[in-house]
């Protein structure tokens, strides 16, 4: 320690000792403690060099203490304001990392985030927008092939079916279509609206048929099947209250989506959602397709219930998922053309 000669204890100056157990250094050496573990005034001496040495007690004026309480302070101050940002970055929907604990691993996404100042809480990041829907009908009716639509009840509960069966209408030019001949009447009037608005119009004077419009005037996309993906226990019940006949027997998976009427029940579709943007409504809405997923192989066949349509009766504007289960109608001949066409081309 220090050099100079030790003091005796009883005549230590008390000067000296306040400022030593005030923490402040001394102008001067200081002298050897007191034997270990002997008391005196402020506290228990510490051992010369000891690891363990115990600091000494605070003295009479006490300003230890107050710097420890002012850090105390300025530590719970500091606390509070850390949870206060953890609680707000919580209500505010940030995926922020808390302070307490280390980040370990890469962030849950790697591209871009949107602001929470410039998109809705409800927005969802593989939702298809007004661009996919911006093209002819007969594009459109294939691409939906594969696509997950989504319907979301009052609840809060998500149904979730992947597209496998669709048809183009052409417009005016199309015998089949509600707007041939270019007749424009208020049940139609989806038809003619920007490309992605629904087209949702009544048969049989209870069963509900969900059209897209798609780029060109009063033409659209009727979808007829979907595969349940999610929500199938709700879509069962669903169709057991609505459809007619064969109450007591549940209903297949199969079963559930396997038409228009059916889909349109299954995920809980009626005329209220006629004139609706595709692309921007929280209650229904389109997903893109899975990461990963394979592209469909495609049979072209004939539409269904059009006979009276002639020429057009026949045109392959029905577009499905060849081997798919849920498919409404399957045409064996239609599949071993697309075959043989398929051959041709390799």
């Amino acid at each position: 320690m220090g050099g100079g000669p030790p003091a005796p204890p009883p005549r230590a100056d008390p000067r000296r000792a306040r400022r030593h157990c005030a923490g402040l250094p001394s102008s001067r050496a200081q002298a050897p403690a007191a034997l270990p573990g002997s008391p005196r005034r402020g506290g228990w001496a510490p051992r010369a060099g000891g690891p363990h040495a115990r600091n000494p007690g605070p003295s009479r004026g006490m300003p230890a203490r107050g710097a420890g309480q002012l850090s105390r302070r300025m530590g719970q101050k500091k606390q509070r304001l850390l949870e206060a940002r953890r609680r707000q970055s919580l209500t505010d929907g940030a995926q922020m990392p808390s302070t307490m604990e280390p980040c370990l691993g890469p962030p849950a996404t790697l591209g871009p985030q949107r602001s929470i100042y410039f998109s809705s809480p409800k927005s969802h990041s593989a939702q298809l927008g007004s661009e996919f829907f911006d093209q002819p009908a007969v594009p459109l009716a294939r691409a939906f092939l594969g696509q997950v639509l989504v319907r979301r009840l009052d609840d809060g509960t998500e149904l979730r079916g992947r597209i496998v069966e669709t048809e183009a209408y052409l417009g005016p030019e199309d015998a089949a279509a509600h707007s041939r001949g270019g007749r424009q009447t208020p049940r139609n009037r989806g038809m003619f609206m920007k490309p992605g608005t629904l087209y949702v119009y009544i048969i049989y004077g209870m069963y509900f048929c969900m059209n897209v419009s798609s780029r060109g005037d009063g033409a659209c996309v009727l979808l007829r099947a979907l595969e349940p993906l999610g929500g199938l226990e709700t879509m069962r019940q669903l169709r057991s209250t609505l459809r007619k006949g064969a109450a007591g027997r549940a209903l297949r998976d199969r079963e559930l989506c396997s038409g228009p009427s059916k889909l349109c029940q299954a995920m809980a579709i009626d005329k209220s959602f006629d004139q609706r943007d595709l692309a921007k409504d929280e209650a229904v809405w389109l997903e893109r397709s899975p990461p990963g997923s394979r592209e469909p192989a495609v049979v072209a066949a004939a539409r269904v219930g059009i006979g009276q349509a002639g020429e057009w009766a026949q045109k392959p504007l029905r577009f499905y998922v060849q081997g798919s289960p849920w498919v409404s109608v399957v045409d064996r001949a239609a599949e071993q053309n697309s075959q043989a066409c398929s051959d041709k081309a390799f």
